[in-house]
């Protein structure tokens, strides 16, 4: 539990102690725009914030990150002193508190010699009402059309986006779902915003297509079936990887795929192997040579395909090139699924065991699928007055990011600074401590964010140089809570 004040002695301020005077037995929280009234022993709507002995306290305690778990000894009751040096520190916005409108410095502004530098590290909780997820889905099944609705308890919270290699992307948030909209639909969307950026899984549908559960770090389940692998490629690829492995023991091979399939006697591959055209075409739009595009709808079947029965995809077989016994696997992206056939006197396709030589081959595009997962990014801008809780000019805050003289961590985290206007990141919450998010009911996400730069620098770009604090002071101050990065990564 980390008490907090709301910002500097001034007018503000002590309008706001005359609030929070005892005899009232109630406080006043201005971290957020909805301004609770807060009884004594409660908490805000937040539940970030309570009452406690008259005083507003921020209820989650104060987060540093440390080097290594070992170092965890600060937070304990019988910690005397800071046993670590600084640069194995450092400062969270996770429970730093809040000040929003940035009319009043950071909560925390943390000096500390690192190697013989003088940095200053910006330290606060941001109130996002500009942000939204990135969600990377590894499958192959298909999820829903481009710009399909996806919702969360019914109401719509994001879109389907661009297909990329093996995975199917959503995105969801954005100022308009979370303010543009009813306040059932800001709501359903700042909940399931909340619970995937904390790693819970959520259950969404798209419209026109599939039921998906998501979870950071999880496999994707689809319509009821947890997915397994990522395709190790499209159709054309895959027979690109694998066709000197099929040389002599198939005469043909025909990858299914929703965007690109491939088969392998007209592919550039099965022509450097000097293999026998073959004379099955399938069905689609030829490309170049050995691979067809829209050769089936999109689907949950055979390479996201909606084919049950590969041999649905063959729109014929050229008598004049191909031959009674011809060999033709047939097998998806993944692997999952395959078919032996020989062709009949008739020259009709007739399923038969698989020999043991294509057996191996098929596991060995299973084992090249990287495991199916999902992957959460948390993207935000960090604009409006938030920059103003670190300098009284926040377009040089703004600068000093662009030029990379200010570097911005979530939680620690290292983030992606997208180029050009603003100060917009993109995170992985999976690299970020656990429970880093919180919310308002404006409806809004809280994220921690840091801003971290030589004294020096920080002095020049106008910033409040008389509020910052030595981090051992912070530290007997706050009894703060110490925890490591997922996978051991630290921000120095």
């Amino acid at each position: 539990m980390t008490t907090t004040h709301a910002g500097p002695d001034g007018p503000a301020e002590a309008a706001l102690a005359e609030i929070n005077r005892p005899a009232d037995a109630v406080v006043l929280c201005d971290a957020c725009p909805v301004l609770c009234r807060i009884r004594p022993g409660k908490t805000g709507a937040c539940d970030r914030y309570g009452n406690v002995d008259n005083r507003l306290t921020r209820m989650d305690p104060l987060t540093m990150l440390v080097r290594s778990p070992d170092q965890v000894r600060f937070a304990g009751a019988d910690w005397p002193a800071n046993p670590l040096a600084a640069r194995d520190v450092f400062p969270t916005g996770i429970g730093a508190s809040t000040t929003y409108p940035d009319y009043k410095p950071a909560p925390f502004i943390v000096g500390a010699d690192i190697d013989g530098v003088d940095m200053v590290t910006v330290v606060s909780e941001g109130i996002f009402s500009y942000c939204g997820l990135k969600v990377k889905i590894d499958t192959d099944r298909h999820l829903g059309p481009e710009t399909a609705a996806v919702r969360a308890g019914g109401e719509q919270i994001g879109h389907v986006t661009t297909a990329e290699y093996g995975s199917q992307m959503l995105s969801l948030g954005g100022v308009h779902h979370l303010t543009g909209g009813s306040k059932k639909e800001g709501a359903a969307t700042c909940d399931a915003l909340l619970a995937l950026a904390n790693g819970a899984a959520v259950d969404l549908t798209i419209d026109g297509g599939a039921a998906v559960r998501v979870q950071s770090r999880a496999a994707p389940v689809v319509d009821g079936a947890p997915e397994a692998r990522m395709r190790v490629g499209c159709g054309s690829a895959t027979i690109g990887i694998f066709a000197g492995q099929w040389l002599g023991h198939a005469d043909e091979v025909i990858v299914v795929d929703d965007h690109i399939t491939g088969v392998l006697t007209e592919h550039q591959a099965g022509k450097f192997l000097g293999m026998r055209p073959a004379g099955i075409r399938v069905r689609g739009r030829r490309s170049t040579p050995g691979r067809y595009f829209q050769v089936a709808n999109p689907g949950l079947g055979w390479g996201g395909t909606d084919i049950a029965d590969p041999l649905a995809i063959i729109e014929r077989i050229d008598a004049k090139l191909a031959w009674p016994g011809l060999r033709l696997l047939m097998v998806s992206t993944t692997g999952e699924h395959a078919a032996w056939f020989v062709l009949d006197s008739a020259l009709h396709p007739q399923p038969a065991p698989m020999p043991p030589a294509i057996t191996a081959a098929v596991a060995r595009i299973g084992e090249n699928c990287e495991p199916a997962l999902c992957s959460v990014l948390f993207m935000a801008g960090a604009g409006g007055s938030l920059r103003a809780g670190a300098t009284e000019n926040p377009v040089l805050l703004t600068q000093a990011v662009q030029s990379g003289r200010a570097r911005v961590t979530s939680g620690g985290a290292r983030v992606f600074i997208w180029p050009g206007g603003g100060i917009t990141y993109l995170v992985d919450v999976a690299d970020m401590p656990a429970q880093s998010f919180g919310a308002v009911p404006t409806p809004a996400l809280v994220a921690p964010i840091e801003f971290t730069l030589p004294a020096a620098d920080y002095a020049g770009l106008g910033g409040y140089t008389d509020r910052v604090r030595p981090l051992a002071d912070i530290l007997a101050e706050t009894r703060p809570r110490g925890v490591t990065l997922p996978g051991g990564v630290f921000p120095r």
